[in-house]
């Protein structure tokens, strides 16, 4: 294992959905259409990869909501003040880096002096910052893992208020991929997972195998809430 940037302009984002594949990370890190996707993305200021990689579990629940452009279909978002378990990967990433990603999730195109980047490298009011009233403009620091916080964004609507939808299977792909390349987990345990967590199981995707990306960590961090664990 490698040395951890000693500045602290580091952050770990963790990503809950399609971008725990380290592919589909890479659209908007370097730029371009992500397999399986329809849009291309302009890619971060900085198109370093990840430091490092982890799996994270968090102590909150994962659901789906909306149409998205990229995919069709339902959006992954997690709601932090719901009791549950919503598997997880964080990616050690400039505060930047974590600006410029969050910016492409809102379809906007990463720039100077986003102050998201100011933002992320304090400890957040009360765990969260709302940036704005998008889907993907509320941030959650769900713990820090070797001194540096664990930051995610979500949707500032809850699991019990917004009307629930079905991801595409292409999206499901995706965050299965993500999943095995994470956590090593088999199909099973992958289709196990999303029979907890969609709201119609019914149909579920073949999930593909694993693609190799950097240095994934064998530490499982768990995020900070007594309530982080698998039913």
């Amino acid at each position: 294992m490698g040395m951890l940037p000693t500045v602290m302009s580091y952050v770990w984002y963790v990503s809950y959905g399609s971008n725990m594949s380290a592919a589909r990370l890479a659209a908007y890190l370097e730029g371009g259409r992500p397999p399986g996707g329809s849009r291309a993305h302009p890619g971060a200021r900085d198109r370093t990869p990840p430091a490092r990689s982890i799996p994270v579990d968090l102590p909150g629940s994962l659901y789906f909501a909306g149409e998205s452009r990229q995919w069709g279909g339902g959006v992954a978002y997690y709601d932090h003040d719901t009791p549950g378990f919503t598997a997880a990967r964080g990616y050690l990433v400039t505060a930047g880096q974590f600006a410029d990603i969050a910016a492409q999730e809102m379809h906007r195109v990463p720039q100077e002096g986003d102050p998201i980047e100011e933002v992320v490298l304090s400890p957040l009011e009360g765990g969260r910052h709302t940036a704005g009233p998008g889907r993907y403009e509320t941030l959650v620091e769900v713990g820090r893992h070797e001194g540096i916080p664990l930051l995610t964004f979500t949707s500032p609507h809850g699991v019990d208020h917004v009307e629930h939808t079905h991801p595409s299977p292409t999206y499901l792909d995706t965050i299965g991929l993500g999943l095995r390349e994470s956590r090593g987990w088999d199909e099973e345990e992958v289709v196990a997972y999303f029979e907890r967590v969609l709201p119609d199981p019914a149909v579920l995707p073949a999930v593909p195998a694993p693609r190799p990306f950097g240095e994934i960590s064998s530490d499982l961090v768990v995020s900070k809430s007594s309530r982080a664990r698998r039913d």
